[in-house]
């Protein structure tokens, strides 16, 4: 079934950035250490200071990325309804979407599939519509044809 494949791919989506972040967290933690060793005034200050603040934004990164497995746990099995919804499939005349987390886009069968978010520009433009709706994104119109 298509939106278990694109279900798939953004899962597998998930795990590689998690694993990336791990790699980045063991780094900044092996950089942290050497930091620590080091004593030599206000250099050793700044160079603690830029490894936290990099810590930091690691944990800002594994925190976004926690709320997108959790969303995209929500979607495992959806159901097909009439209008776009999060987990829906979107068929339209220009692009085809998969409503769910921001990944790279996911090619499947010779198509393309975007895989895009729901607060995205694209997403709330689709959000609640029914086949044969229509969208205007960049000035290029869509309609819709199929959403499963």
């Amino acid at each position: 079934m298509l939106s278990e494949l694109l279900y798939a791919h953004c899962q597998k989506y998930i795990e590689a950035k998690r694993l990336l972040l791990e790699e980045q967290k063991k780094v900044l933690q092996g950089a942290l250490m050497s930091e620590s060793k080091s004593s030599a005034g206000d250099k050793h200050e700044t160079g603690r200071a830029m490894v936290q603040l990099e810590r930091e934004k690691l944990g800002n990164q594994i925190a976004e990325l926690e709320q997108n497995q959790q969303k995209l746990n929500t979607l495992k099995n959806h159901k097909t309804t009439t209008s776009v919804s999060l987990g829906s499939v979107v068929l339209t005349d220009k692009e085809n979407y998969y409503i769910s987390i921001a990944t790279n886009f996911c090619e499947i069968d010779a198509k393309k599939y975007y895989c895009i978010s729901a607060q995205s520009p694209i997403g709330k433009l689709l959000i609640g519509k029914k086949v044969n709706d229509k969208i205007e994104f960049n000035k290029r119109l869509s309609t819709i044809l199929e959403i499963r």
